[in-house]
């Protein structure tokens, strides 16, 4: 197994770091860092990156460093540290943005914390730069292309973010997520809608 990419080790320690701090601190991070409705008197601009390092749970945290080593590391040795970090800061900003919109329409007051957003952009990244990879993901541990198990990722999160199951999950702000990951790719290959600026196609 290679040695973890600097960024993604970054990342994960500092991920870590904090949710230990905000557990020693009775979860006080969270009143300032989370991601409050901007119609919320909580609401501060930086959250919409410092939410991207809070996490509710031990498995919260778990899965979402368990995921930015699977999928981010090898794209963080494909791209390099720079591409890497804009492809990552893009897919928080994106997910932050769709759940703010998501939030004011639905009138929610709950806060939301988490990498997933930032996760689910590396997982679109990665099923489409290797699409036929197979992955053993472990839910479920069934072994499937990766093109497959983005395709049933992000159905399902469109699913549950419409019918409104699995409430206290931000559904949308996963699908913000790899949406800004998926504009990201598309600027860097000068397609449609972006244009002029050629990147490394993959």
């Amino acid at each position: 197994m290679p040695p973890m990419p600097p960024i993604t080790q970054a990342l994960i320690l500092i991920n870590v770091a904090v949710f230990c701090l905000d557990i020693a601190l009775n979860k006080m991070l969270s009143a300032y860092f989370a991601l409050w409705p901007v119609q919320s008197q909580f609401f501060l601009p930086w959250q919409v990156v410092s939410y991207a390092f809070l996490h509710g749970s031990f498995t919260h945290i778990f899965f979402n460093m368990f995921g930015l080593w699977m999928f981010g590391s090898e794209l963080e040795r494909i791209w390099g540290p720079k591409r890497y970090m804009q492809f990552y800061a893009a897919s928080i900003l994106t997910a932050a943005l769709a759940q703010l919109v998501i939030s004011a329409l639905a009138g929610s007051p709950s806060p939301t914390v988490g990498a997933s957003g930032g996760l689910f952009g590396l997982l679109l990244a990665f099923g489409m730069m290797f699409p036929n990879r197979t992955i053993m993901p472990l839910f479920p541990p069934i072994p499937m292309k990766a093109k497959v198990f983005v395709a049933v990722y992000g159905g399902l999160e469109l699913f549950f973010g419409v019918t409104g199951t699995q409430s206290g999950v931000a559904h949308f702000a996963h699908l913000g997520g790899m949406l800004g990951g998926w504009l990201m790719l598309r600027y860097w290959r000068g397609q449609p809608p972006f244009g002029g600026l050629k990147g490394p196609r993959r």
